[in-house]
């Protein structure tokens, strides 16, 4: 294997969702860049590889990429990886790719899992056009001028979330963006994998009736909304009917055309109590 940087992405849960060829590309290379040594030994265990590890994360970035460098310029191939997902995504690998690729090192992409785009694609929110944000900040006073700067984004909005923050983020979200449709999920592939569905307040008052909330989230929020000229009553009646002729539930109606119109829930909801009968 020549000297090569790779980036491979691991399961963000469930340890049998990794490719053939990450498998492969762990097995050959000369050492393996991870972000917690101890998570990469269960992964490497499960599928019985030994290889030499060395620790690469946020706090030793900007010098742990020189030291990688160095060895790849030896002749040597490195994976990075993370605990979970694919590197760079809201993770560390940033650093050490763009000062790879200055170099002349060739470096290459392993895909695989990215929570962010698993919850994505169960979120039944518009995928053909995303923004990324990974974790909004932490301070209020940044996060609500944050979230102005985003409130008119036409683009599905994906943020992570700590179980921490995650409810004091839903409420500030709920009162710069207003009722959107939003999905939030948690420990995706995992034991108790859940995903919860609704605006972002509805979602924030499930969250509230907990005892305790687990996992990091990943916030999956419908762009912004269309003017609401654009639907007038007789084209909404147009679109109820249509989907119910697909077979779609009312519950399910009434959440796509709010989700497209920009009208209120509780607007939709009357006009499909007369549709369904």
């Amino acid at each position: 294997m020549s000297s090569n940087l790779y980036i491979v992405s691991t399961p963000i849960g469930n340890l049998e969702d990794i490719t053939l060829r990450a498998l492969d590309i762990l097995k050959q290379v000369d050492l393996i860049a991870c972000e917690d040594t101890r998570t990469t030994k269960k992964l490497l265990s499960r599928y019985q590889i030994q290889k030499p590890l060395t620790s690469y994360h946020e706090h030793n970035e900007i010098e742990k990429a020189k030291e990688l460098l160095s060895t790849l310029q030896e002749g040597k191939s490195i994976a990075l990886v993370t605990d979970a997902g694919t590197p760079g995504v809201s993770d560390p690998g940033f650093r050490i790719v763009k000062l790879a690729s200055e170099s002349g090192v060739r470096v290459l992409s392993v895909p695989g899992p990215s929570a962010a785009i698993a919850a994505l694609s169960i979120s039944g929110l518009p995928t053909s056009g995303f923004a990324f944000f990974g974790f909004p900040p932490r301070q209020k006073k940044r996060l609500l001028e944050y979230l102005k700067r985003l409130k008119d984004y036409p683009e599905t909005l994906i943020f992570y979330e700590s179980p921490r923050r995650v409810i004091k983020t839903l409420e500030a979200m709920s009162e710069i963006l207003g009722e959107r449709n939003a999905s939030l999920s948690r420990e995706i592939t995992k034991m108790y994998e859940e995903t919860l569905r609704g605006t972002l307040l509805e979602i924030k008052e499930i969250l509230q009736s907990r005892e305790s909330l687990k996992g990091e989230f990943t916030l999956i929020i419908q762009g912004a909304l269309r003017e609401k000229k654009e639907f007038d009553s007789e084209t909404i009646d147009s679109l109820l009917l249509y989907l119910k002729k697909e077979g779609l539930s009312l519950k399910d109606a009434v959440k796509q055309v709010t989700a497209d119109s920009g009208v209120s829930k509780s607007k939709i909801y009357k006009k499909a109590l007369q549709i369904w009968g």
